[in-house]
């Protein structure tokens, strides 16, 4: 492995573990010319994935874009690190385990954001906005109406009694 400080090709792995979501393993190494400290992350891919652009234009798959655009929308957000982690390595799994070799980029789009929605409202608007390509404020107030009649409606479903699948039986009282 490289060494991403000195380019020098003489690293040593000192401690090695999985994920918190054993999708990875991380790897702490160090570097024996000039002493700095990184981490890399081996992964299982399951298939070389391509992306197939709005334009028709077809680029490989990267994880790391995926994972840069999420950190983007999560900025300066209440989220950790391992959950931003497991969103990403879900989306990726889901993606490579279609089946299919190409993938849309709105598919991807997608799954993004129905993962921020059910983390970050803040992130999932703010990464809509730019997926969307929002132009004007009313694209916002649209996006805000949906999220809050979701809310709204899942508010309501949580306040409900639960429906009864079969009439309750009371017990026969014996005559003493």
């Amino acid at each position: 492995m490289r060494c991403p400080y000195c380019g020098g090709l003489d690293t040593q792995v000192k401690d090695s573990r999985p994920s918190d979501d054993s999708s990875a393993i991380r790897r702490r190494r160090t570097c024996s010319d000039c002493g700095g400290r990184f981490t890399t992350f081996e992964r299982v891919q399951l298939r070389e994935l391509v992306v197939v652009k709005r334009s028709g234009r077809k680029v490989p798959f990267d994880r790391d874009k995926l994972q840069r655009s999420v950190e983007t929308a999560l900025r300066k957000r209440p989220v950790e690190a391992e959950r931003i982690e497991r969103l990403v390595s879900g989306i990726t799994r889901r993606l490579e385990s279609t089946g299919e070799a190409e993938v849309t980029s709105e598919a991807i789009g997608e799954a993004v954001m129905e993962g921020l929605k059910g983390l970050d409202d803040v992130a999932y608007v703010r990464f809509a906005s730019v997926y969307k390509n929002f132009r004007e404020a009313r694209d916002f107030e649209e996006l805000l109406g949906h999220l809050a009649a979701g809310a709204a409606q899942a508010a309501a479903d949580e306040a409900a009694p639960p429906e009864e699948t079969s009439p309750a039986r009371r017990p026969r009282s014996r005559a003493s």
